[in-house]
């Protein structure tokens, strides 16, 4: 009633409620439902009324007799069954009709290569310890610098406070001025001195003005161990820098995959496909590829296995799975009985909850290095139907290869059921033509026989036979005989056969 009122300030004269005569029957009344001259359409997915005018032809004068309440129901029967339309086509509603927006699935890999897999609680973190060197080429660049920068002074501040300690307790600083005494280390007259000293022990700078005295003997040994210390510390610190500018992770991306998955016939076989390429001018030597489909399922014994890893063949049997990437190439998956896309139509893939993950391996043709590019597709980013646009032309004297279109694809004709009910539908056509050519032969060979001992009969009035005394040759008139039919066979090897009958007396 608010709707309504809200939205029509004026009520038309057919909404007025009915006074009944005296001689009209209520079931006459209800008899005839004529639908309103204005037809108004509640709309869930705009979420306002729309009004719209249809020419009704004129109605008999009972349609006044209905009560407001009467039409109020049928237009929200007439709402409903447009609700109902909507959500038999496969659209998801909540409780009041509106559009419910599907959740959209956590991604076991990022499409940039990233796994979204955090690890928490864990105990025996001394483990990290024992492979120090990859736990410092894992870290963030943050923390490598700060590791870095850390590693140096910390053993300059270390050992020119051993230094400082040492010209103290010799009594070095006390006899400054004393130019009878010999201190361990020349020039050194406090903490920053005997800091410096350390910086240019340790880095080899040795700018000649503090220098090391023969009546030092401590100050000797701690020489030595700072120089072989100083090495291990440039050694594994530069090491780390090196491999970590080195590693191969930013070569991954300049490897690209294509935004959306298709599945469409190849071969009259559906196939999954995936476009990937290389940016670069240097390629992937040894380039292999992989797939896998992540999705939880559930054994037969009740138990729950989440994120279960199931391969997808992409040519491992044949060989197709190594690749020469030069170009973009489309790498496609046969979707056969092995296949966990087998029993998968279309109006299924638009309900399932799966990920799968395609990892590209190489070695890096510039560094030797073994490179990795991952990335993934969610179930809405297989598009069911489509094919991948062509990007390479012939220009002169090279292939010109464009990506602006490695993303496009383009629809095709694809039907809509499984790769089962395909390959069963194939199978029952293969049948048909078997038993159809098999039965057109059986019917010529029990045919034939038939139609020859016909022709063999010859009538009374046609046929003269004439027979004479000793050996010759049979001939008939108006038919065929044994006889020549075994003289062809035999003109037809090269020799002539002929049946002599012997007559009789």
């Amino acid at each position: 009633m608010a709707l309504e009122d809200s939205t029509f300030s004026s009520r038309p004269e057919s909404l007025s409620l009915p006074v009944p005569e005296k001689g009209e029957e209520p079931a006459q009344e209800a008899k005839e439902d004529a639908p309103p001259t204005s037809v108004f359409n509640v709309s869930e997915e705009l979420g306002h009324v729309v009004t719209t005018e249809t020419s009704t032809p004129p109605q008999p004068s009972t349609n006044n007799s209905l009560s407001f309440q009467a039409k109020m129901a049928a237009r929200e029967a007439q709402a409903n069954q447009h609700r109902k339309k909507l959500q038999g086509a496969g659209q998801e509603r909540g409780k009041f009709g509106w559009a419910r927006s599907k959740r959209k699935r956590q991604r076991y890999v990022e499409k940039n290569g990233r796994c979204n897999v955090q690890h928490g609680n864990m105990r025996e973190t001394y483990r990290y310890l024992t492979d120090i060197f990859t736990t410092l080429v894992d870290l963030n660049w943050r923390c490598s610098l700060f590791v870095f920068v850390m590693a140096y002074a910390v053993t300059w501040l270390f050992f020119g406070a051993i230094w400082y300690l040492i010209a103290y307790c010799r009594g070095d600083l006390d006899h400054l001025e004393d130019e009878t005494w010999t201190p361990c280390v020349n020039n050194v007259n406090g903490f920053i001195s005997a800091f410096l000293f350390s910086i240019e022990t340790e880095t080899t700078i040795g700018y000649g003005h503090r220098v090391i005295t023969d009546q030092c003997p401590v100050g000797t040994m701690l020489l030595l161990l700072q120089a072989i210390l100083g090495s291990m510390v440039n050694a594994f610190m530069v090491g780390c820098m090196f491999v970590k500018i080195s590693q191969p992770n930013k070569r991954a991306e300049t490897l690209v995959f294509s935004r959306n998955a298709v599945i469409s016939l190849r071969d009259d076989k559906l196939c999954l496909m995936f476009r990937v390429g290389d940016l670069r001018s240097s390629h992937i030597v040894g380039a292999n590829m992989r797939a896998k489909l992540i999705k939880s399922k559930q054994t037969q014994e009740g138990e729950f296995i989440p994120l279960d890893q199931t391969d997808i063949s992409v040519g491992f049997e044949t060989g197709d799975d190594r690749l020469f990437l030069v170009s973009p190439l489309v790498i496609s998956h046969e979707i056969d009985s092995r296949s966990p896309f087998w029993d998968m139509s279309q109006a299924q893939l638009e309900k399932e909850d799966f990920e799968i993950v395609v990892i590209l391996e190489g070695m890096v043709e510039a560094t030797g290095m073994t490179c990795q590019a991952r990335s993934s597709y969610l179930a809405e980013e297989v598009l069911w139907g489509h094919r991948f646009s062509p990007m390479m032309s012939l220009a002169e004297g090279f292939f010109d290869v464009d990506y602006g279109a490695f993303h496009h694809t383009f629809e095709v004709d694809t039907p809509s059921c499984s790769a089962r009910e395909l390959a069963l539908a194939a199978a029952r056509r293969e049948a048909h033509l078997y038993w159809s050519i098999s039965s057109r032969l059986d019917e010529e060979k029990w045919e034939g026989p038939n139609l020859t001992e016909q022709s063999r009969k010859p009538t009374d009035s046609e046929s003269v036979s004439e027979k004479k005394e000793g050996d010759g040759p049979t001939f008939i008139v108006g038919g065929v005989t044994d006889t020549q039919d075994q003289s062809v066979v035999g003109e037809q090897n090269g020799s002539i056969t002929t049946d002599q009958s012997e007559s009789e007396a």
